[in-house]
């Protein structure tokens, strides 16, 4: 009998501590420059007894303050806050390494979807979606998983398949245009991005998308490696001399990477 009601008892003390326990809910900042999507979303999300929005901001800048003022496990983030939000993210990444970021779009694109996942972004949405699927986006990406359309999913299959075959190719200058070679032969001088741009005749932010274009492709992290890689494979010991193809490009139009 004894026996019995120990056991009775400790079932019993069991459920009360579950039915003591206290929810945790995934915090969530929301940035974006519209007040009534914002105030809308906030709604949406403060419904639900898992979730809770902690900071809304409507800039850029707002969005970086309230990194430092709440501590939070998932921001969604309006691409449309910055004129470079690839850049955008990879700051706010840079400020908050363990936050988990949803990019919301109003249409999405290839290479910036796919630049996106590259940089450490967990999901990407329509501004537009459904609020049922915005609430279980947040909760997927909390827990570990991505989040992207069958779209996203393919555009992400071909990337991967085309850098395999960029990888394949024998030479790495293959995988290089002109210009790139140009700015690599900067970087390796020492030069910064402003005057590697005044050098080649555009602008310090088109040099700036060019790296990160010259980083995919070779697989490498930063300016050091650049170099290093620059050494070891030789890119600039061959072909048209750089020197010479930047006098060509002194005073061209400056244009974004292809």
């Amino acid at each position: 009998m004894a026996k019995g009601s120990g056991k009775s008892s400790l079932r019993s003390n069991t459920e009360t501590k579950r039915d003591n326990e206290v929810l945790i809910p995934i915090r969530v900042i929301l940035a974006d420059s519209q007040a009534i999507y914002r105030v809308g979303i906030a709604k949406i999300l403060s419904a639900e007894p898992d979730l809770r929005v902690v900071a809304q901001a409507e800039t850029l800048g707002q969005a970086f303050a309230a990194l430092t003022q709440s501590t939070a496990d998932v921001m969604l983030f309006e691409a449309a806050l910055s004129p470079t939000p690839v850049e955008a993210v990879v700051e706010v990444l840079k400020r908050a390494p363990n936050l988990l970021m949803v990019v919301l779009v109003d249409s999405p694109r290839e290479q910036e979807t796919v630049d996106y996942l590259r940089r450490g972004v967990r999901g990407v949405v329509l501004r537009s979606i459904a609020p049922e699927l915005l609430v279980r986006c947040v909760r997927k990406v909390f827990q570990g998983e991505t989040w992207i359309d069958t779209r996203g999913i393919n555009w992400v299959i071909k990337a991967f398949r085309n850098q395999s075959a960029q990888l394949r190719s024998a030479d790495p200058r293959h995988r290089l245009s002109e210009k790139e070679l140009l700015i690599i032969a900067g970087v390796t001088q020492g030069l910064r991005n402003k005057d590697i741009a005044v050098e080649i005749g555009t602008t310090e932010q088109v040099v700036k998308n060019y790296l990160r274009k010259i980083y995919d492709k070779l697989r490498i992290n930063d300016r050091l490696e650049l170099a290093l890689y620059t050494v070891h494979e030789k890119l600039l010991e061959s072909g048209r001399k750089p020197e010479a193809a930047m006098e060509a490009t002194v005073g061209a139009p400056a244009q974004e990477p292809n």
